[in-house]
């Protein structure tokens, strides 16, 4: 199946919405320098869906995932999903990138640094 007959899935909406609609701190803060093509003329959506997984961030034109890690990804269980999860991703040909909500929300311009090194 071609990633266009992936994305945001119809049956995935009213997750995509609810998290949408209660975004973390670090989610709402990040936004503010992604949305309305902010940081270098780049478009990025929020709780974008490929598949069945939902992204935090996704930029189409770099083919560019941005995941926010709080501490419920810490777990043995969890960073195992999360290592499964970006494999499936990335075997789509889409970079995953992750940065801890601390380094969002402390370190915002360093965050948007790395993110700008991975545009093409």
């Amino acid at each position: 199946m071609r990633t266009g007959q992936l994305n945001n899935l119809n049956v995935l909406m009213p997750i995509r919405k609810e998290l949408r609609n209660n975004a973390t701190e670090s989610e709402q803060f990040l936004w503010q320098f992604l949305k309305g093509n902010k940081l270098a003329g780049r478009k990025y959506r929020r709780q974008h869906s490929i598949g069945l997984f939902i992204l935090d961030f996704y930029c189409p034109s770099e083919r560019l995932a941005i995941e926010l890690d709080g501490a419920v990804h810490d777990t043995t269980d969890a960073k195992q999903q999360d290592e499964d999860r970006q494999k499936a991703i990335e075997g789509l040909s889409i970079t995953v990138l992750r940065f801890k909500n601390e380094a969002v929300l402390k370190n915002i311009n360093q965050v948007l640094d790395e993110i700008e090194k991975h545009f093409k």
